[in-house]
């Protein structure tokens, strides 16, 4: 696995690294077809409380999902064991919910390759507002439960996908009362 580590305020020295290493390291054990990972370690100058100022945040890329997690506490050592708990659970979560579920070859053979890759805007006048971030990625096709599992995954409120069902790009959201809605764009 490919392991990209950040710092935002924060040195990373080899010990830091090595720490990273190790742990991250482990999660092979239960992913082992994960492409790439991406580490940011950040020391949060801005938070309220003093035991959230530690972040670590863990984003994994394997061929068919991408899962994410962040923690915070007053350790930076402590974040980073829990957010490899954190992925743990969800990686088990990942499998159990792929072998539980048989999806059709064609959409195992297509790989849902999620690349993100930040994009910074060009520089625009202050008085127009401006895109600062620009986020790509790969879709494959899927329906409304395999959406709610991606999105699950990601710990998002919400998740664009191409809807096999409709043959149309979606969005799928959580509502306030826990349950979920679909957006199926109309051109005017």
């Amino acid at each position: 696995m490919q392991l990209t580590i950040t710092g935002k305020n924060i040195e990373i020295n080899d010990t830091l690294r090595a720490y990273v290493e190790k742990k991250i390291g482990r999660l092979d054990r239960y992913l082992p077809n994960v492409i790439d990972g991406r580490v940011e370690l950040e020391k949060a100058e801005g938070a309220r409380a003093a035991e959230d100022r530690q972040v670590a945040q863990v984003t994994l890329r394997t061929k068919n999902a991408v899962l994410r997690a962040e923690e915070a506490s007053n350790d930076i050592f402590a974040s980073i064991d829990a957010v490899v708990e954190k992925m743990q659970r969800q990686a088990d979560r990942y499998k159990n919910k792929r072998r539980s579920k048989r999806v059709d070859e064609k959409l195992q053979a297509e790989a849902f390759t999620a690349v993100l890759e930040d994009i910074e805007a060009d520089e625009a006048t202050d008085d127009q507002p401006t895109v600062s971030r620009v986020k790509r990625f790969h879709m494959i096709p899927m329906d409304e439960e395999e959406a709610i599992a991606q999105m699950e995954l990601l710990g998002h409120d919400f998740y664009v996908f191409f809807n096999v069902n409709q043959n149309q790009i979606n969005v799928l959201y959580r509502r306030r009362n826990g349950q979920y809605g679909l957006i199926q764009p109309e051109l005017a």
